[in-house]
């Protein structure tokens, strides 16, 4: 992009530049306040609230007419699906009093850049089907130019669905952020909402807030594994063998790994690495290799214009046949077929 252009984004996002979209935060209800003063409340923070207040209020979009967006909000819980409908630089903005999770439905972009307060940026290219979580009150920034026409949920959650625990009174920290991570069970969920969103929520009121219940259920549980990381594994590789081993993997993941070597670098016997490794991650070293290797060739396959021989050598495979057989087995495509679903 030439300089000229990113002043004129740079200016756009200038705080007195911003269009807004109206305010959806989550309805709350007070305890010990009637009904009809909530609603009364409520009514006067929606449509009374002072501008600068109302900046936090959602994500912040420009241009403002590259996307469509449709909204519902509940008890704890808003939801806004954001469609780009044409191609082009598009920036994602938020800071905020309430946390957001992010999903990246669908969306490949040529270029582009997510960053999100306390964590280092990404350029991660294929961010479908990933996830985000932006704590209350971090920035958060994203902009990319698509490939394909990106489609994202982002769900403002009321703090106090996530103050969840076994006894009254229980209060957890602030969840962390978390940037581009998968999980199957919150994934499900908010696309759960995301459609019934679409189909008109106000006629599922229980069912959106039981979806909400779960969801915030599912990102305490992530927080918390994600806390246990570093934790000793019942039969399984102690911290810091886990992060030397997988930044070898890492950094070597196109050239051929022994098991003798790894086992090495952690002190252990090939064989009992092996099994330790396997409790710790799900898997087995040479599959968590190969998983690498799908994962940047799925990514020279979209940003570049490589011959699939060229990925294959290019990820480590010496045979272009065996390449296309381990990525099809790994994403159920093969190799050109994926390339022309996001050309």
């Amino acid at each position: 992009m030439s300089d000229s252009a990113r002043e004129e984004y740079a200016a756009a996002f200038e705080p007195t530049r911003y269009l807004m979209h109206g305010s959806i935060a989550p309805y709350v209800t007070e305890r010990g306040v009637p009904p009809q003063v909530t609603d009364l409340i409520r009514t006067r923070q929606l449509h009374h609230r002072p501008a600068a207040h109302g900046v936090d209020q959602a994500v912040q979009v420009y241009p403002t007419d590259a996307v469509c967006r449709r909204t519902g909000s509940w008890q704890g819980m808003a939801v806004e699906i954001v469609q780009a409908t044409r191609r082009g630089r598009i920036d994602y903005r938020y800071r905020g009093p309430l946390p957001m999770l992010v999903v990246h439905e669908r969306g490949v972009r040529r270029d582009g850049c997510t960053e999100i307060e306390g964590l280092p940026k990404s350029t991660l290219q294929d961010c479908s089907r990933k996830l985000l979580f932006v704590p209350a009150e971090h920035e958060y920034h994203d902009w990319h130019e698509p490939r394909t026409l990106s489609r994202m949920v982002f769900i403002y959650l009321n703090p106090d669905l996530l103050a969840m625990g076994p006894e009254p009174g229980y209060s957890r920290p602030s969840l962390a952020p978390h940037l581009f991570f998968e999980d199957g069970a919150l994934m499900e969920t908010a696309l759960k909402l995301a459609a019934l969103i679409e189909k008109g929520g106000s006629d599922h009121g229980p069912y959106l807030q039981a979806l909400g219940v779960v969801l915030a259920h599912e990102l305490v549980r992530i927080d918390t594994a994600k806390h246990n990381a570093d934790a000793p594994i019942n039969g399984g590789l102690a911290a810091w063998q886990r992060r030397k081993a997988v930044a070898h993997i890492e950094e070597h993941f196109a050239e051929p790994i022994s098991l003798a070597a790894l086992a090495r670098l952690v002190g252990l016997s090939a064989c009992y690495f092996c099994r330790a490794f396997r409790r710790s991650f799900g898997m087995p070293p040479q599959r968590y290799q190969l998983k690498l290797r799908i994962e940047c060739a799925k990514t020279l396959l979209v940003k570049h214009s490589a011959s699939v021989t060229e990925v294959s050598l290019a990820v480590g495979y010496n045979d272009t046949s065996s390449f296309c057989t381990a990525f099809r087995r790994a994403t159920g495509a093969t190799p050109g077929a994926y390339r022309r679903n996001f050309s």
